[in-house]
């Protein structure tokens, strides 16, 4: 059993439109995979950045994460790069969080149409 490390679980979602309920029913089902996948206690986790693209606009994806449960969480949103060829209508999540999993245990959780993003992680 490895010690308990500081580690980064990553994913991401898109949204067909952007609306507030859209929005927040994509975050929260990444949010819960992520968690659940990763047997994530939520005293666990540290921080989660939120990045979108300049076509989300509607409400921040860290609200959602609030109504997730995650209040107590630090919690920030960016800007994600406007890249030539990117994904467009995605939010990506960067979940800081301790656990005795090693980097190669992660399951970093990539829904709708962002599942081709990292397809070179383990699922």
């Amino acid at each position: 059993m490895t010690s308990p490390a500081v580690r980064a679980l990553r994913g991401a979602t898109t949204i067909d439109v952007d609306s507030p309920a859209q929005i927040e029913e994509r975050v929260v089902e990444l949010l819960k995979q992520m968690i659940d996948r990763n047997g994530v206690d939520h005293e666990d986790l540290i921080s989660v950045i939120f990045t979108a693209t300049e076509d989300v606009v509607s409400t921040f994806p860290a609200t959602a994460a609030r109504t997730y449960g995650l209040g107590d969480v630090p919690l920030i949103c960016a800007r994600e790069l406007s890249i030539t060829g990117g994904t467009p209508m995605c939010i990506r999540v960067l979940m800081h969080l301790v656990t005795d999993r090693t980097r190669q245990e992660l399951h970093h959780v990539y829904l709708e149409g962002a599942r081709g993003l990292r397809d070179d992680l383990p699922d």
